[in-house]
């Protein structure tokens, strides 16, 4: 209950972090309907092949030192829709396939704060091959302060030591949505930043998005010598931060940091942290960096510090890749080897290279938003180019499906033959979400229309068996086409008369009933 309407708070003990926790415990996998909270740029098919390469690499790394008896764990943190695992799990398995190499054998785990995650996870189509061979497990986990994971598939508990190989971290959009310290420098020195409050009248009645949005937050200094302090366990960084910048508020992730060393116990062999975020990890980012503004999104998010991060483990041995070559714009993708002798990693680190430093994630990004808006411009050859290029993602193929189809009366065979291959190719990596798309009505449609009529009733007969509302009487009328061209009467006829009750005067379905007078 909020009694008084301004209140002060230390930012990393504000409740806007209670709030974030509880919006997500409430809306479980439907915070990321409709895009509520952003998830593509952190879950197309594009990213996960990056990951996916880079894990490969590691497992052959580990490979070529012996390490193959005994299994790698890799743990997402914030698991949320869980798009993102499959489509890595998806990729992993076929470059392990295709590979035909020894490498030793891995185990998923997905873990969030909220049960309802879990629930939603355990019954997904999708991942039940994978948890029926035992490569994906789950864990409610919270980052603040949990010391363990509690597998709910295997029913047993990792605890400090218990992993023999080192574990791999996956935190995409994480780092920003846990508590931060709010540092600032000035003159040399540090200051504690706290956060004042002014909650809106209703604060109680609100739903947490709600509260978060109609908060006012104001930001005032007080002096904090214990950060200056030669026991503060991240002395150094802050030593730097009063060497180099000036006027400088600084998210600063303590959270996220001793989270790190919890998870490092649970391995005898160190880890490999790679993580995705709006986050600097350039110190020039940070100087005369303003307070901070919440992203609202459902929840909301702030910019990781990424520097942090980087300096303090760098400072214990680990060896870390951001990009170079170039400044990002939307995700800024990092790679760090807390391990022993991490140059020894090459295969990794050549991943990296290829499919982040080279041409990554951000740039796929960017180069989409582009595309989206010149879908209508764009001749077939170049969507299908952009469609390879992102993994024959589902998202992209229905943006673009009405233009592929105008498109279609001047297609060559062997385009009408690569658009056939990359639906199979699309449909067999499909992760259903809660803002369900009609995916196999539109691929059956377009295969309708490029007379491929058995892999179109393939389709349209899984989207009429799934759709809850009525049969639309055109797709009944084109699966009985598709059934007449393949030599099956009963089925046409069955089809028809069925279009023909929800519309009487359906003048192809009748058109076609007279084919069988």
């Amino acid at each position: 209950m909020v009694e008084n309407k301004q209140q002060r708070f230390r930012f990393s003990e504000a409740p806007i972090w209670d709030l974030q926790r509880t919006y997500y415990e409430e809306e479980g996998m439907k915070a990321w309907k409709n895009d509520q909270v952003p998830q593509y740029i952190t879950s197309n098919p594009m990213i996960a092949t990056a990951y996916a390469e880079m894990i490969f690499g590691f497992l052959q790394d580990l490979s070529h030192k012996g390490d193959i008896s005994e299994p790698v764990t890799i743990l997402e943190l914030g698991a949320g829709a869980g798009r993102f695992a499959f489509h890595v799990l998806h990729k992993l398995c076929e470059l392990r396939d295709y590979a035909g190499i020894v490498l030793p054998p891995f185990r998923y785990v997905m873990t969030d704060l909220a049960l309802k995650n879990i629930a939603g996870w355990q019954q997904h189509p999708a991942l039940q091959s994978f948890i029926q061979q035992g490569m994906l497990d789950f864990a409610v986990f919270d980052a603040v302060s949990d010391t363990e994971l509690n597998l709910v598939v295997a029913r047993t508990t990792i605890r400090e030591g218990d992993l023999k190989q080192p574990l791999v971290i996956i935190a995409n959009y994480f780092f920003d949505s846990i508590p931060q310290e709010l540092i600032y420098v000035g003159d040399g020195r540090i200051f504690e930043c706290d956060v004042v409050i002014e909650f809106p009248e209703n604060f109680n009645r609100l739903k947490p998005s709600e509260a978060l949005k109609n908060m006012t937050l104001n930001y005032e200094h007080r002096p904090a010598p214990e950060y200056e302090e030669a026991v503060y366990p991240y002395r150094d960084v802050i030593a730097l931060y009063q060497k180099e910048l000036e006027d400088s508020h600084i998210l600063f992730p303590v959270v996220g940091l001793k989270l790190l060393e919890r998870l490092n116990q649970l391995s005898q062999s160190g880890l490999l942290l790679i993580t995705a975020d709006k986050g600097d990890h350039r110190l020039e980012n940070w100087e005369f960096a303003e307070p901070p503004e919440l992203i609202h999104h459902g929840s909301f998010s702030v910019t990781a510090n990424y520097h942090a991060i980087q300096y303090v483990l760098e400072q214990r041995g680990a060896l870390s890749h951001f990009p170079t070559s170039r400044h990002y714009k939307d995700l800024n993708v990092g790679c760090i080897l807390m391990l022993e002798l991490p140059m020894s990693y090459s295969n990794t680190r050549l991943a990296y290279r290829r499919f982040i430093e080279r041409f990554g994630p951000d740039d796929f990004f960017g180069m989409k938003q582009w595309v989206d808006q010149q879908i209508e411009t764009m001749g077939l050859q170049q969507i299908l180019a952009f469609w390879r290029l992102g993994g024959y993602d589902a998202e992209f193929f229905i943006q673009s499906a009405q233009r592929i189809s105008s498109l279609l009366p001047d297609a060559s065979d062997e385009e009408i033959l690569d658009i056939q291959s990359g639906i199979h190719i699309m449909w067999s990596s499909y992760y259903v979400m809660e803002q369900r798309y009609d995916l196999a009505l539109d691929a059956g449609l377009l295969l309708f229309e490029m007379n491929m009529y058995e892999d179109a009733m393939q389709f349209l007969k899984q989207s009429v068996d799934e759709d809850e509302d009525e049969a639309v009487p055109t797709v009944l009328y084109c699966l009985a086409i598709c059934s007449y061209e393949l030599g099956l009467e009963e089925a046409a006829l069955a089809y028809i008369r069925e279009a023909l009750v929800l519309e009487p005067g359906h003048k192809e379905a009748l058109a076609l009933l007279k084919c069988f007078e």
